[in-house]
Parts: structure tokens; sequence; C-alpha cells
């Protein structure tokens, strides 16, 4: 009787312990993992959108303007760096900020900032 109810009690914490450690899991998961798959999601959107005419920032600080993208397995672009025209090949994942939607999504935040105070405006006067 006494070995029974250790036993069942040594198996009651081993369970507890499994359930604890998948608990932590899914709070690892949804803290940590998600999060970093979001935006790397958001990232190779952003590169797989490069076009023609992008001034864009590397990882390295580079910063250039697209001229040409070589689609397929490498994913290179080539960009040029400066009023010299150096042109450089790089690859697409070295590519960290698309300068040029930063800036036109920036700019359409400002504006429709500038509608909403407008439209408060009116409001109030009427």
């Amino acid at each position: 009787m006494i070995l029974a109810t250790t036993s069942a009690s040594g198996s009651g914490s081993m369970i507890m312990m499994v359930v604890w450690l998948a608990v932590m899991f899914a709070i690892m998961y949804f803290l940590m993992i998600r999060p970093e798959k979001k935006k790397q999601k958001k990232v190779e959107a952003m590169r797989d959108a490069l076009k023609v005419g992008d001034n864009i920032t590397t990882i390295g600080g580079i910063v250039g303007d697209v001229v040409s993208i070589k689609d397929g397995k490498d994913g290179k672009i080539v960009i040029e760096t400066s009023a010299d025209r150096v042109r450089m090949e790089l690859e697409k994942w070295s590519v960290s900020t698309n300068n040029t939607a930063t800036a036109a999504a920036r700019k359409a935040a400002i504006e429709s900032r500038k509608a909403a105070e407008e439209r408060k405006k009116a409001k109030k006067s009427k």
C-alpha cells in the first residue's frame, strides 16, 4: 500500500514537470520565436519589393541607389554609391533598409496626421 502511494505521487510530479516544461516552451515561443519570425518575414518582403531607383542602406552602412536587380537563386543587386557612379554588386540579404519606402511611409503618416487634425478643427468650428 505504501509503495503504491509513493509511485502514484512520483508519476504525478512527473506529469506536473512535463506540463511546466510545455508551458515554458509556449511562453518562450510567443515571446521570442514568433515575433522574430514576423520580423524576418517583414524584412524578406522589403527585400523582395526592391525596385530600380530605390535608395537603400546595406548592413555594412553603404548607402546607394539600386541600378539593377538580378533575380534568381542568388538574388543579387547592383547599386550606385556616389556621384562618381561607383557600382557595387551585392547580395539581396545585405540590404538593411529601403530608404525610399521609409521616406514615403513617413510622408504618408504625416499627411494622415495633418488630415486628422484638420477634420478635428472643422468639427470643433461647427
